[in-house]
């Protein structure tokens, strides 16, 4: 049944901003007149109001924490899940920096500029409002907002939300700033990234707004990254509260690691992905983050480690010791913050939220990237593996055991590739010390800390400018107990990247996957007894299903979908 017959699709609901919102402005000035306000600048009571941290992975897999159901050594995260909150349906979008876009702005990425992803903009979408490649100016961010009402705020890691120094963290509220700018750099900090080279810093990091001449010797990004945001804290204004976020690069590709720390798993993956998807299927059941009820059979796009020859087995189970190791870093850097919170007092008083970007990264994207345009790179030579001139990927399969119980992985709009293992910890909420499996998306994270610091979104107009208002929801009533959804039964949110699409309304969930790893038609699933996603019901519920898609449509006309089904995306490798 499919949607579209035509090569590509545009979805336009109007050709400018107003008529895009116009339809909003009344509903959001009624909201906006109910919620607590703090005007700008104001800096009274500061201290009694709750600092923010947001803690971003990259391409980390749902089941990699040992709170998730992983075997990787994540004491910290696991500490801090027990405590808060475990959140086994939280949903982002499929790739980085539409994700990226929606956590700052709480605003669709179709609107917030990040359509697609700069690096894989169509013809028919280059040059069209909310496919800029960058964050535009038709959505104010949450740092913006949080800044003008009396927070000092700080980033330190990657952004990916834009290069010039116009769309830089330092001209979109961030008054302190180390920034990774592109899709991904060097771990080491060798400048190998597409669009950089070794005789400039381009594009590659900022301080402040500054570009970056030259990093230290010792340079390791997930340590640097952490360094640098307990510095800013240490500088800053204690009458303040704080809004930091640090959104590590860990585990993306490349794979790399310290020496030390891979030495930590040697060994330990040699039995193959098949009996790691067995295992964290286990200890999931077992923690409760997969229901006992829970259909969950082996995914049949596996291939069976048997199959594969013994150096090749040496080979890929090394690159699974190197993300183990990578992951296993970055909690014992969290665990730094953590900690400096703890010494300062501040811990309590400071809403912590963890999550991924998106899924498993199932493609080795730096080969296929230099591939797209003619240029072909030698396998890392064993030994090398996980130092700083390695540049690999862990494949599809490694993947797939990480997004464990969910189908598919990063840029699917499959489980796999949209929900994140989410942690939310503030002892005053009456959600800690649980496990959840409540709906919510990444947009509902910036109207949640709004609301939480009494600070009200601006609505449409931000200083003298037309702005999106908010799409996501506040899930403070539920955070709070007194509600046991973010969402309600009725509420449909859709997804669009690559073609890809999908929509959910309560448990039911619609999905369109282009071959060869969907069936390139709507599918329908409920996620309630089959999470991941292997029983199609389109034919046992056909209206269900046209009623979903009509949904979709309409999703897709609110947010001015540019819809191209032949899109060709390194991310979309068959899985083979």
């Amino acid at each position: 049944m499919p949607a579209f017959t035509h090569r590509h699709t545009r979805y336009r609901a109007g050709s400018t901003l107003g008529e895009r919102f116009g339809n909003w402005a009344l509903l959001i000035s009624l909201v906006v007149a109910t919620m607590p306000a703090v005007a700008a600048g104001t800096v009274a009571d500061a201290a009694a109001r709750p600092n923010i941290l947001v803690i971003l992975a990259d391409d980390l897999g749902y089941s990699d924490l040992g709170a998730f159901g992983g075997e990787i050594n994540t004491p910290n995260l696991d500490k801090l899940a027990g405590e808060g909150l475990r959140m086994t349906q939280f949903h982002t979008t499929a790739t980085c920096s539409p994700t990226r876009s929606m956590l700052m702005t709480g605003v669709d990425h179709h609107i917030a500029g990040i359509g697609n992803m700069v690096e894989l903009l169509t013809p028919e979408q280059k040059g069209h409002p909310g496919y800029e490649g960058y964050l535009n100016r038709h959505v104010v961010t949450l740092p913006q907002l949080l800044r003008d009402a009396g927070y000092e705020t700080i980033i330190s890691g990657k952004w990916h939300l834009g290069v010039e120094p116009d769309q830089d963290p330092a001209e979109r509220g961030f008054e302190h700033s180390f920034a990774s700018l592109p899709a991904g750099n060097n771990h080491f900090g060798l400048m190998n990234s597409p669009g950089v080279n070794n005789k400039t810093m381009r594009y590659a990091y900022t301080e402040n707004g500054k570009t970056v001449d030259s990093l230290p010797a010792d340079y390791y990004s997930s340590d640097y990254f952490t360094q640098r945001l307990i510095g800013f804290m240490k500088e800053r204004d204690r009458n303040r509260p704080f809004f930091a976020y640090l959104p590590f690069t860990a585990p993306h590709t490349p794979l790399q690691a310290p020496a030390e720390m891979i030495a930590k798993y040697k060994g330990h993956y040699d039995q193959g992905w098949n009996v790691l998807w067995q295992q964290r299927l286990e200890r999931q059941r077992k923690l409760g983050v997969l229901p006992l009820n829970a259909a969950a059979q082996e995914p049949a796009t596996l291939l069976s480690w048997d199959e594969l020859s013994a150096e090749d087995k040496r080979y890929s189970a090394r690159n699974m010791e190197i993300y183990a190791a990578m992951v296993d870093r970055m909690d014992w850097n969290i665990g730094r913050v953590l900690d400096y919170l703890r010494d300062t007092g501040d811990l309590d008083n400071t809403l912590v939220i963890f999550l991924s970007d998106n899924g498993a990264e199932g493609a080795n994207i730096i080969q296929q990237t230099f591939m797209a345009v003619g240029i072909r790179i030698p396998p890392t030579p064993f030994e090398q593996l996980g130092s700083a001139t390695s540049k690999t990927g862990y494949g599809p399969h490694w993947a797939q055991a990480s997004t464990m119980p969910f189908r598919l992985f990063k840029a699917n709009m499959t489980q796999g590739g949209l929900v994140s293992p989410t942690i939310i910890r503030y002892p005053r909420f009456e959600r800690q010390g649980q496990i959840d499996p409540a709906f919510a998306t990444v947009m509902d994270i910036a109207p949640t800390v709004l609301d939480l610091a009494g600070v009200e979104h601006p609505g449409t107009k931000y200083r003298d400018r037309d702005v999106a208002p908010l799409d996501g929801r506040s899930m403070l009533p539920y955070l709070q107990g007194r509600s046991d959804r973010v969402h309600g039964v009725d509420e449909a949110v859709g997804w669009e990247l690559f073609g890809q699409r999908a929509l959910r309304q309560d448990h039911w969930k619609i999905a369109w996957i282009s071959k060869p790893n969907g069936s390139s038609d709507w599918e329908l699933y409920d996620l309630e007894r089959d999470p991941g996603e292997r029983h199609d019901l389109s034919e046992d519920d056909p209206q269900r299903l046209r009623n979903m898609i009509r949904l979709w449509d309409q999703y897709a006309r609110d947010k001015g979908v540019i819809l191209h089904e032949q899109m060709v995306s390194p991310y979309n490798a068959p899985v083979i």
